[in-house]
Formats: C-alpha cells, sequence, structure tokens
C-alpha cells in the first residue's frame, strides 16, 4: 500500500467523524463545493511555486494538492481507484490521441 492509498483510505475514514476534531472532516461537512474551491486555492499555490522555481515549497503544495484531490473525490463519492482505473485505462495510449476521442 502506497503512502496515496493509505492518505486516501484515512480521508475516507474521516467522512462521517466529528468536524470538530478532524480537518478532513469539517471540509468535507462544507460540502464538494467547498472542497473543490479548497482543492483550486491549492492548485494556485502549486502554480505560484512551480513558477518561483523552489523546489521544497513546490513538493509542500504539490503534497497539498494531492490532499485537496483526494478530499474533492472522497465528496463526490469517488476513490482513487476509481482515478488509477481510469489512468490504466489510458496507459499506453498518447495524449493526442486519448484527448482527440473525448471529443
Amino acid at each position: 500500500m502506497t503512502t496515496l492509498d493509505r492518505l486516501a483510505a484515512t480521508i475516507a475514514a474521516r467522512k462521517g467523524a466529528d468536524p470538530d476534531t478532524s480537518w478532513t472532516a469539517k471540509l468535507l461537512s462544507k460540502g464538494p463545493e467547498k472542497c473543490a474551491e479548497k482543492f483550486g486555492e491549492e492548485a494556485v499555490e502549486a502554480i505560484i511555486e512551480a513558477v518561483k522555481g523552489d523546489r521544497e515549497k513546490l513538493a509542500a503544495e504539490a503534497a497539498d494538492v494531492l490532499y485537496h484531490l483526494l478530499v474533492m473525490l472522497t465528496a463526490r463519492d469517488v476513490t482513487l481507484a476509481d482515478v488509477m482505473a481510469e489512468l490504466d485505462r489510458r496507459e499506453g495510449t498518447s495524449g493526442i490521441a486519448e484527448k482527440a476521442a473525448r471529443r
């Protein structure tokens, strides 16, 4: 089990937890829209660090992005396994061909 798998499991387990005792539960209690908004904020912060070129800060922001992506997915009952299955489906397909197939 990877770190990302363990994080996804922890987030899923906190879905019904007390929002007063868990940051994850607090985010999830605010609904999918707020989780998506928070993910967007974290993505922008990662972009800023990517532009600045600070590898350490970018790694930290990327970790935040992954966490908030998993929270957002959990808010909509999409699992990490669902995402990995989609990546597996796309594996070996040219990005250009895959994008054209979505049109």
